[in-house]
């Protein structure tokens, strides 16, 4: 709980600042470089937060419910994405042209602070994880956690990254702007306005928000891996048809494909946090969940905006990146293929030895 409130105020204080950034005709190359260490600070309060907010969640959750409860932190994702595109679509008709760019950009940035007040007055409400007030009170919190898990897990570290790392990559073709940048692109193929772009955007978020939810709750009856092999199926068909619908110049076929797309992203997103929380033992379940969730969001979205506009200016085409897109998703369909299913398992410290067996195919107790 203290984490999470640490975690909210330097969010929030990060954001803020970034709409507070002088430009580069002020400050010269301190400006990249503040905003550079700004989003270091968001990172960092990210991978505190998810882990956090996740078993909060589901070590709340009853045992057969715990794919729906940890849905809850999961819509942060797809919720997060509409506010923001749809805010930033709201600006761009109140201040168009040279004022978006002036000033008007700024505004979504300093409207967390709104954020950082709701999630403090909800969060000074919540109660402890039932599972870490009894680790607390039994004095049975590992040493130095993040030292065992990586001497006993590490390999399982590797693999649940992985299967972040196949919806990340994908994932942030929005969340990281760059389906944006390249269908606004005036000296690009398509050159669409700004405010149907974001528009779009915005109503691809309601649905990967609703499939999240939805996987959550399938997940609780047909369990987390065959729930997550359904996704990444789902998935590669929507990295298939996103580009030939954006590359129409089409707003509506735009919409289209990234709905599609975000089918699969919810069903490979509601599932995780229940399937994070199950695969490791309560005495070091907040390092590995957290670990592992940084370890994919760098191997698979941090460069993934990247990795597709370097892609696009040496081949001159979207093809491949969709290649690279679809080879993340596999990547991410062999990695929950190693992993059994441990939908349900006991998550308290009295059963640690159960937690214990590894929950990779083909080893036995770490």
């Amino acid at each position: 709980k203290a984490v999470l409130m640490w975690t909210l105020i330097l969010m929030g204080a990060a954001t803020a600042l970034i709409g507070l950034l002088p430009t580069y005709e002020t400050i010269g190359v301190m400006a990249p470089i503040l905003l550079v260490l700004l989003r270091i600070v968001q990172g960092i309060s990210a991978g505190g937060e998810w882990g956090g907010a996740v078993l909060m969640a589901v070590e709340h959750a009853p045992r057969k419910k715990r794919g729906i409860f940890g849905a809850s932190p999961q819509i942060g994702v797809p919720l997060g994405l509409l506010l923001a595109s749809g805010v930033m679509a709201l600006m761009t008709a109140i201040a168009p042209g040279d004022q978006f760019l002036a000033w008007g950009w700024r505004v979504p940035f300093l409207l967390s602070v709104v954020l950082i007040l709701v999630g403090y007055y909800v969060r000074r409400r919540v109660e402890e994880s039932p599972v870490f007030a009894e680790l607390a009170e039994r004095k049975e919190k590992a040493k130095m956690p993040i030292v065992q898990l990586f001497r006993k897990h590490l390999l399982l570290v590797i693999i649940a990254a992985l299967v972040f790392a196949g919806n990340n990559a994908v994932g942030y073709m929005t969340t990281g702007g760059y389906i944006q940048g390249y269908a606004t692109n005036p000296d690009g193929p398509i050159g669409l306005e700004r405010g149907p772009v974001l528009w779009a955007v915005t109503g691809s978020a309601v649905t990967w928000l609703l499939t999240t939810l939805l996987a959550g709750w399938v997940s609780d009856r047909i369990g987390r891996r065959t729930t997550y092999l359904i996704g990444w199926v789902l998935q590669l068909v929507g990295v298939f048809t996103l580009f030939p619908l954006v590359n129409t110049g089409e707003v509506g076929l735009l919409f289209a494909g990234l709905a599609i797309l975000t089918i699969g992203l919810g069903f490979t997103y509601g599932p995780q946090a229940a399937l994070y929380t199950e695969l490791f033992p309560a005495s070091i379940r907040f390092s590995g969940v957290s670990i592992s969730y940084a370890i994919g969001a760098i191997a698979g979205g941090a460069f993934a905006p990247t990795i597709a506009t370097f892609i696009v200016d040496q081949t001159g085409s979207t093809e491949a990146v969709t290649w690279y897109l679809a080879g993340m998703t596999l990547l991410g369909l062999v990695a929950t293929l190693l992993l059994r299913d441990r939908s349900g398992i006991p998550l308290g410290p009295d059963h640690e030895e159960e937690q214990s067996v590894s929950p990779i195919r083909g080893l036995a107790k770490v």
